[in-house]
């Protein structure tokens, strides 16, 4: 079992681009399964969350916790140093209110998910970035409400409903912590429950590619027709990558963060949440489904971004 672990951990970015263009393919030869194939993405993205914060001993995340330096440059990094990004960019967005609330979702919003697989291919400090995934998920659950306003206005910010805000908390962030620290705590007690928990850690390769592949087959079938909107929106998907990876690094340098701190919290900044607030943008009213292509294209863009952050990434934060 350890070497097929091995061998999934060491394939997983190919593992990860293969979902997705298998994905896509699925996308535009069966357009009728994206309806159904919607309904998987919370449950796969709860169970990945689960297994992540199942890699975290309770005890070590009290001690990440107080790492202060690392997580004030991690709050400023994506609740300051974004926002002020995304002002700038958005106000060379195209002017169709779908697009402009689809970037807002994905650009405001920190990575906490694959941002710990690709920063730690970089040698980026993985364990801290797990232990702040909680932090980061409240944070922008909160604050996302408030940068919605800031950016569109009282009247505009009604068009997104709050309601799935809350679902996606308790699916997404109660549930699989609370069962996280149960499974722990089982597995401190009782053999059973370490084998459970060695079991589970084993699927965190695979529950990546099954969300990444759910998402891309759901949400392909919506490119009909709205391809230039999804042309429209790359070329900031990549500025953002290029500019969070200069911003990063110098604020890594501001908080004097070692090597591994430092490169965790450039990929912290570089990545976004788009897989937890795609259902967020599925929930917006009709008329708003190219908000959700929007999300989904940021995903593709920052997933071939990370395989350049990679190799580039380590030389910037040397």
């Amino acid at each position: 079992m350890s070497g097929l672990v091995d061998r999934l951990e060491h394939h997983q970015v190919a593992i990860y681009l293969i979902a997705i263009a298998a994905g896509g393919a699925v996308g535009w030869a069966a357009t009728d399964l994206g309806p159904v194939l919607e309904h998987a993405i919370n449950p796969l993205l709860g169970a990945l969350l689960y297994v992540t914060f199942l890699q975290v001993p309770i005890a070590d995340l009290g001690k990440a916790l107080r790492d202060t330096r690392f997580l004030s440059a991690l709050l400023v990094i994506n609740f300051v140093v974004v926002p002020l990004v995304v002002a700038v960019m958005f106000t060379m967005l195209p002017a169709q209110q779908a697009v402009q609330i689809g970037v807002l979702l994905v650009l405001l919003c920190p990575c906490v998910d694959y941002v710990i697989v690709f920063s730690g291919l970089a040698g980026g400090s993985s364990t801290r970035l797990i232990a702040a995934t909680p932090l980061l998920l409240v944070a922008q659950m909160a604050l996302l409400p408030l940068f919605l306003w800031l950016f569109l206005g009282s009247e505009l910010a009604k068009i997104v409903e709050f309601r799935p805000f809350v679902v996606a908390f308790v699916v997404l962030i109660v549930v699989p912590l609370a069962l996280a620290w149960a499974t722990q705590w089982w597995a401190a007690l009782r053999p059973a429950g370490a084998r459970v928990t060695e079991a589970v850690n084993t699927t965190m390769v695979p529950l990546m590619a099954a969300v990444l592949f759910v998402v891309v087959a759901s949400q392909v079938p919506a490119l009909d027709g709205n391809l230039s909107d999804v042309a429209s929106v790359v070329p900031f998907y990549v500025a953002f990558l290029v500019m969070m990876a200069l911003l990063g690094t110098a604020l890594a340098a501001a908080f004097r963060l070692d090597t591994g701190r430092g490169r965790a919290l450039v990929f912290s900044g570089a990545t976004r949440n788009s897989l937890v607030v795609l259902p967020l943008a599925l929930a917006l009213p009709a008329g708003f489904e190219v908000a959700a292509i929007v999300v989904v294209t940021q995903t593709l863009v920052e997933v071939i971004g990370m395989v350049i952050y990679v190799r580039v990434i380590p030389r910037l934060v040397a």
